[in-house]
């Protein structure tokens, strides 16, 4: 499966909340079925040698907007798998480095916060792997942020080139997104969800809520990708 294997694969899990209400589950066993899944791909990844990964969690607006009970038990979710994926063997022995992406040291709980910053200082110097979260995150809000750096540290008449942008950008250390992956049934994307680093990736929406998209259709859109001729805006 080596040839024309994408480098960077990027995740919209949707559909967790919607798997729950036809199974006449609460909203977060959707949630906590969704986050043991997502250990089942990371998996998946590093056996196809799939070097970076990344998952959008939640944007700015999206806890807010959730019943508090939900909102309780999707945070106590994120603690637990959290400190799974850290003490993970295989993190560890792929090493596999941990980035947190978004406005999550503002929007999380301390304790929440304090378990995230453990995972990224445990696996900092790790080089084979980039496993990056999305939390409290809006593609649209990254790029103003990045404008409104570019207009601190550029003066009038500077030349300013798309490497100035991604230079600026939260996710200036990653490689662009050569395929994006929404699950759900619903093909759209959302908050502009990493903006910049999609604009040459290749699409790929399933039907499926994102608790049954397994191991085995990740390894299916993989497949799928490497069969596509990729035009680059040609």
């Amino acid at each position: 499966m080596e040839k024309n294997l994408p480098k960077h694969i990027a995740i919209i899990p949707d559909g967790n909340r919607r798997w729950a209400k036809a199974r006449g589950f609460e909203p977060w066993i959707g949630h906590d079925e969704g986050a043991k899944n997502i250990e089942k791909i990371v998996n998946q990844a590093f056996e196809l040698g799939i070097t970076t990964v990344s998952f959008w969690g939640s944007s700015l607006e999206n806890l807010g907007k959730r019943p508090m009970r939900e909102k309780k038990a999707l945070l106590r979710i994120y603690e637990k798998y959290f400190e799974k994926l850290i003490g993970s063997e295989k993190v560890h022995s792929n090493k596999a480095r941990i980035n947190i992406f978004g406005r999550w040291r503002e929007q999380l709980p301390k304790k929440l916060v304090k378990i995230l910053e453990e995972g990224i200082e445990k696996t900092k110097n790790y080089k084979n792997y980039n496993l990056n979260f999305f939390l409290a995150y809006n593609g649209d809000d990254e790029m103003i942020e990045a404008v409104k750096n570019i207009a601190k540290k550029y003066k009038s008449g500077q030349k300013i080139t798309g490497a100035t942008i991604k230079e600026n950008l939260m996710t200036k250390d990653l490689p662009p997104v050569d395929l994006l992956i929404r699950t759900g049934g619903d093909p759209h994307l959302s908050v502009g969800f990493m903006m910049w680093d999609i604009a040459n990736a290749q699409l790929y929406f399933s039907e499926k809520y994102f608790p049954d998209f397994g191991d085995a259709e990740f390894a299916e859109a993989v497949r799928v990708y490497q069969r596509r001729e990729r035009r680059h805006g040609r």
